[in-house]
């Protein structure tokens, strides 16, 4: 009888979403075993090493020592070998024999080396459920996308209209974006959460992710305003699809849409009809997503806990303190003046409705793999007609980046104070405008965030091997401005919709 109600969704993935960390945190990887993969006559042959003292790469013409502590540093350096070097070199690890009393050491050597690797948990097994579920999510977004603008188009009839829509969306996302970096940057300037940081804890993170860093520095995008605004109209719209590429996917869906209402209503209403069909079709399929959300956030949240750990994160309490209470700061005060006096909506009443977005966002780190939830949300629960979701809802989650831009924000300076370097006015306007622009046109997937990063710092003259003082965070965090990112998207929506007029369902929303 105390079953009867069904469970809603929303509170299943919470569940889901609590018992993955406690699960990921029992089942966590230890840092301190590695797997061996080497070659022999046999076949593979796998080998778990663990507890050493020293573990030594012996090259041909040189060898390379890593502690006890240097797990990650082990595999990142033979991955890193030349193919060359790699069937060749040597891995001893060194470790105490059980009689301590005469201090033996014990030596265990590997040659004939394919893979060194964590010694993976059940937690990190079972990754490939939460794989799956964002993939499904993630195959849905584009012809959901497209049928919906094509819907949505064709509904508006009029290329000024789309424009005005276009021109208020385009103007909110630029007005929040700057104000959440002014968040993060006078969050940091309060708060100096670098000036908390010991040399030697620097020195020390710094030290465990710098191997990530090069990776990251070649990955630097560039802004170059005149090329994104070509680069929206596609050579080839197939292709565009194929790739993913949202903006241009959106430009030749607004113009079919508008096309058709061009020609002959005999012919337009069949082809409108037929993607209505594609629109609830893909909607009817979100919902049965969804179903299996519960199990594809378990397993996400259990493989990141599983694999990230807890350790770091009182290293970089006040860093990560810093973000938290700026993304909040934005979350529920900017949105909540923004939908309350712009939209007309009760602030409480539009958290509610978004919260399954919201909980699959933190889960999944991708605006894009949450686009379809996002859609289902603002129209069903906040009343958001198709016509101004199929238009705002993609924009955003291709340009409209506030969580990751205040981030960013409070990275830099706090990169900055940790190397005591002071940044004047003129360098954090710097990040204002470099972490907007940067925000348009960057991928909606998770880790862009600290790509733009390099390219920030860059601008305002600090060592962009900083962010490997951010890197061990960097994925607990992501999950957190994704939130705010498609947060912000929704209420873009409802704004754009109520000062069109087109808002449904105003007695639901508290108006």
């Amino acid at each position: 009888m105390f079953f009867k109600k069904p469970i809603p969704i929303h509170t299943k993935i919470i569940i889901a979403l609590i018992l993955g960390a406690i699960f990921g945190v029992i089942f966590s990887v230890d840092t301190h075993k590695l797997k061996i993969i080497t070659r022999t006559d046999k076949g593979e042959v796998r080998s778990i090493v663990e507890r050493w003292e020293k573990a030594e790469f012996i090259l041909h013409d040189s060898k390379k020592e890593f502690t006890s502590d240097d797990q990650s540093k082990i595999i990142k350096f033979f991955r890193d070998l030349p193919k060359s070097e790699k069937s060749n070199v040597v891995l001893i690890f060194y470790k105490k024999s059980s009689n301590n009393q005469f201090r033996e050491t014990q030596l265990i050597k590997f040659e004939n080396i394919i893979d060194v690797q964590k010694v993976k948990t059940i937690a990190i097994e079972i990754k490939p459920i939460g794989t799956i579920f964002v993939r499904l999510l993630s195959f849905l977004a584009i012809p959901l996308v497209i049928a919906s603008l094509i819907v949505g188009s064709a509904s508006l009839g009029d290329i000024r209209k789309v424009g005005r829509i276009g021109g208020k969306t385009l103007g909110y996302y630029i007005i929040t974006t700057s104000l959440a970096i002014t968040i993060g940057l006078i969050s940091a300037n309060l708060i100096k959460p670098g000036e908390k940081i010991s040399a030697d804890i620097r020195d020390r993170i710094a030290s465990e992710y710098q191997a990530d860093v090069s990776e990251k520095i070649q990955q630097e995008l560039g802004v170059d305003v005149i090329d994104f605004l070509v680069n929206i109209v596609p050579t080839n719209p197939i292709n565009a699809m194929a790739n993913g590429n949202m903006l241009q996917i959106v430009f030749f869906a607004v113009i079919f849409g508008l096309t058709l209402t061009m020609i002959d209503n005999s012919k337009s209403e069949s082809v409108i009809r037929f993607f209505d069909g594609v629109s609830d079709t893909m909607i009817k399929m979100v919902d049965l997503v969804m179903k299996i959300a519960p199990y594809g956030v378990f397993a996400l949240i259990s493989a990141t806990v599983a694999e990230f750990g807890f350790g770091i994160l009182s290293t970089l309490l006040w860093y990560i303190v810093t973000v938290l209470i700026g993304l909040l700061i934005h979350l529920l005060g900017v949105y909540s003046f923004a939908v309350r006096f712009l939209g007309k909506m009760n602030p409480l009443k539009f958290f509610k409705g978004m919260r399954d977005a919201q909980i699959i966002a933190f889960s999944t780190s991708s605006s894009a793999a949450t686009l379809p939830v996002n859609f289902e949300c603002t129209e069903r629960n906040l009343g958001v007609p198709k016509q101004i979701t199929s238009f705002v809802l993609p924009l955003g989650a291709t340009i409209n980046m506030d969580g990751t831009a205040l981030y960013q924000g409070v990275a830099s300076v706090f990169i900055a104070q940790v190397y005591g370097f002071n940044l004047d006015i003129t360098q954090q306007l710097t990040i204002v405008l470099t972490a907007t622009l940067a925000s348009i046109g960057t991928a909606p997937v998770p880790g862009v965030g600290i790509i733009m990063l390099v390219m920030i710092l860059k601008a305002i003259h600090i060592p962009a091997e900083g962010i490997a003082l951010i890197l061990g965070v960097d994925r607990i965090l992501d999950m957190c401005r994704t939130v705010v990112n498609i947060t912000g998207d929704a209420t873009a929506a409802v704004i754009v919709a109520r000062s069109e007029g087109l808002m449904k369902n105003d007695e639901k929303n508290g108006v």
